[in-house]
């Protein structure tokens, strides 16, 4: 995209859909998050890249930081970061060829692999979070309220999904 365009396209979308289909208030809010996706994920991407991580790796890395041993099992990260074994041991993959994390068998259960972030890891995810800090994660416009009431927003909606239980 060269700059920005001169009017709203989400907002002429809505007028139109109202002249033509009905409602629009659910299709101009979706359509505005998913451009808002967009927009945060090209910053973020950007302030990663240099780090040598994606948003996925990243979030595994902060995940196993946050850890009280900087190990978890496979399965629990999986569960944590809500993703499939198979993404999940891709990530793994990376991180390990990459010597940010290394695999550990469980001490007393053979069928669990720890996945425990290495002095590497945790130096190279330091830095990385003063990058995407450093941006406010991409998410700019908003005052400190705003951007925690658009939290509580969308833990509305992924809890309505079926995301968490309370």
């Amino acid at each position: 995209m060269k700059g920005p365009l001169p009017f709203d396209p989400i907002a002429r979308a809505a007028q139109l859909w109202e002249e033509r289909i009905g409602p629009s208030t659910t299709m101009a809010a979706v359509t505005g998050l998913m451009r808002v996706q967009q927009i945060i994920q090209s910053a973020v991407d950007t302030a990663l890249k240099p780090h040598g991580l994606t948003f996925a790796r990243f979030e595994a890395l902060t995940l196993l930081s946050f850890s009280r041993h900087s190990r978890l099992p496979m399965r629990v990260m999986g569960e944590r970061l809500q993703l499939h074994p198979t993404s999940v041991t891709n990530i793994v993959d990376r991180l390990e060829k990459d010597g940010l994390v290394k695999r550990l068998p469980h001490p007393t259960d053979r069928r669990t692999t720890l996945v425990e972030i290495t002095k590497e890891g945790t130096a190279r995810r330091e830095r990385a979070t003063k990058a995407v800090t450093d941006i406010d994660f991409g998410l700019t416009g908003l005052t400190q309220r705003q951007t925690e009431q658009l939290t509580e927003l969308l833990t509305k909606v992924r809890k309505a999904a079926g995301d968490f239980t309370d």
